[in-house]
């Protein structure tokens, strides 16, 4: 009979980002696939690594592909 209304239920991010895997702490970072300058992430991490500059271009440009 009473249903829960849409505005009591705890809002889900509409794109959720994985946190970022910062756990190793310091040195050695790893570089940027773009352009080689050491990243916030260790050596550890898997995957393409960018620093915050290319990874702040690269959000411009999907953001606006449209």
């Amino acid at each position: 009979m009473d249903e829960p209304h849409q505005q009591d239920k705890p809002q889900e991010p509409y794109c959720e980002t994985p946190a970022a895997p910062l756990a190793a702490g310091g040195p050695p970072f790893a570089e940027c696939v773009l352009c080689r300058k050491p990243t916030e992430y260790p050596e550890s991490v898997k995957g393409a690594t960018l620093c915050p500059v290319c990874e702040w271009q690269e959000a411009q440009r999907t953001a606006c592909s449209g």
